[in-house]
């Protein structure tokens, strides 16, 4: 396919180029890269957001000392769809990617879609992922298939698979017997779900991982992968996709703020990421943290700080307003950028900006080329980092991801200061258990977060703004969807097979591949 004739939506994009979101930036060494991308994790999880959280030195230094982007968003408000849009730079009703993939997934995301570690690997860069990957771990999804040199984690969610110590709130599994179903099913005290792998490259090297010591872990292989990049003398891409804050939470005893608790262990372990990065020389490394959705509402006092996006017109009426909703509180995430010397220090941009930036924006400053015969959804802000410009995207698209409509369809949008739902609703359960109903809205509910940042009270369909602002959301909406239909689409397989569960010991009920916790025991064979 050739590249594509240009689409009203790409002129929108370019004129927003042309009228100064770009300008030239020549680096004499190509920058390194470490993204942390925390999970679960609310706005309001960062002291530097809001006052009340006293949990985040390490992250409120790093503010102080970059940027903070206060209108940042994720590209979906579930975990799978989120991460393939960072690594692509496309939403998922492009990449493919909808919903989440399963622990016996045989698919991932599609293999004609590109990552960002495969450019910048073509590019010179040394590339790792540490943590959670959740986009296909059978064959020739494994992170070590899409562009990344290194890779050491868990292959989907720590939610998705039973260890001895798993913290709040998960059972644990105990160790079943070796015998048949029928022995199995007589011990009531054996959980026989497939305990959670911990991968080093393609090896199972723990199964089950030993939740409690996997910060401390993430921090060690984040710093081999830095220092052995740096004694190799090539540029590196690091990926750190945080265990936290989805739950299970490790924490200390009983009867002690359990999440509290486990957002410091998360602020310390970015802390130590970043000390490791500046003792290569500040100025080197561009470090962006952010998250990959909103807080896990029906997780209750597990579950994070929305801060003000409370969706309350949502919560008057049932349900969540956080994790897999399209309200501010599902995927309007805290967002740090430093790179001394070159990112403002003590600044707060108010730009309107995506985890689809992620891509295009690093691909730009490390002089490599964007794929060609696809369209990207993310913009390239190096000159919003830089503090030359606090312009972003105009209009940004929010899909569904699991609390009302079709998964992956886009019927939320944001133009400027305007968020504009066509469907709401049942799906997403909230800490008290209800889901609320879905409804359609024909015309759209309109929200101007200006001034209603709580989403609290649409605008009235007949007040003079409404009706001003209705013609620019019809024809922006229209705009973006005629682009996608005339993209080059991926399509994910979403077909499970129990062969492809990862499995350390096919003798064992459970896959351990250890008597005992604490002790590892590394073994060549992955079930593929």
């Amino acid at each position: 396919m050739g590249t594509p004739s240009l689409s009203p939506w790409v002129v929108l994009a370019l004129t927003l180029v042309l009228g100064g979101l770009w300008a030239p930036c020549v680096e004499s060494r190509q920058p390194n890269f470490i993204v942390i991308l925390a999970d679960d994790v609310g706005w309001g999880d960062l002291g530097a957001n809001w006052a009340e959280t006293k949990e985040t030195p390490h992250l409120d230094q790093l503010a102080a000392e970059g940027t903070r982007f206060v209108d940042f968003h994720s590209a979906a408000s579930t975990c799978s769809p989120s991460r393939a849009s960072l690594l692509t730079g496309r939403l998922g009703v492009r990449n493919g990617v909808t919903h989440n993939f399963a622990i016996a997934s045989l698919g991932g995301l599609p293999l004609n879609e590109t990552t960002l570690a495969e450019v910048l690997r073509e590019a010179g860069y040394s590339t790792g992922a540490i943590g959670k990957w959740h986009l296909g771990h059978h064959g020739r999804h494994h992170p070590n298939s899409r562009g990344f040199d290194y890779y050491f984690g868990i292959p989907y969610s720590h939610d998705m698979g039973c260890t001895d110590t798993p913290g709040y709130n998960l059972p644990p599994c105990p160790p079943c017997p070796r015998h048949g179903t029928a022995a199995r099913v007589a011990r009531k005290d054996c959980y026989t779900e497939v305990a959670l792998p911990l991968f080093e490259n393609v090896t199972i090297v723990q199964q089950p991982v030993e939740l409690g010591s996997l910060a401390r872990r993430y921090a060690e292989e984040a710093a081999r992968f830095i220092q052995r990049a740096s004694d190799s003398g090539r540029p590196f891409f690091l990926y750190v996709a945080l265990a936290h804050m989805h739950v299970p939470l490790s924490a200390p005893a009983p009867g002690r703020d359990i999440y509290g608790a486990s957002l410091r262990e998360m602020d310390a372990l970015v802390g130590r990421i970043k000390e490791v990065a500046d003792s290569l020389g500040k100025g080197s490394t561009l470090l962006w943290f952010t998250g990959d959705n909103g807080p896990w509402a029906q997780k209750c006092e597990l579950a994070g700080r929305l801060g003000p996006f409370v969706g309350a017109w949502q919560r008057q009426r049932g349900g969540s307003s956080a994790k897999q909703t399209t309200w501010e509180g599902g995927h309007r995430v805290p967002a740090l950028v430093y790179w001394p010397g070159r990112v403002p220090a003590r600044r707060t941009s108010h730009a309107l900006l995506s985890i689809l930036d992620i891509f295009p924006t690093l691909v730009g400053l490390a002089g490599a080329a964007l794929p060609p015969n696809r369209r990207l959804d993310g913009l390239d802000v190096s000159p919003v980092l830089f503090g030359w410009s606090d312009v972003g995207h105009k209009v940004l698209l929010h899909p569904n991801s699991g609390a009302a409509g079709k998964v992956g369809e886009i019927e939320a949008l944001r133009l400027a200061q305007y968020k504009v739902f066509y469907t709401t609703g049942r799906g997403a359960m909230a800490c008290d258990g209800s889901t609320g109903p879905e409804e359609r809205h024909q015309p759209p509910l309109v929200f101007n977060l200006d001034r209603d940042i709580q989403e609290q009270e649409p605008l009235d369909v007949a007040s003079r703004e409404y009706q001003a602002v209705l013609p620019a959301i019809s024809r922006a909406y229209a705009l973006a969807l005629q682009d996608i239909a005339a993209d080059n689409v991926s399509v994910a397989d979403y077909s499970q097979d129990p062969a492809a569960i990862p499995c350390c010991n096919l003798q064992h009920v459970g896959c351990r591949c250890h008597g005992a916790p604490h002790v590892e025991k590394r073994t060549p064979r992955l079930c593929l």
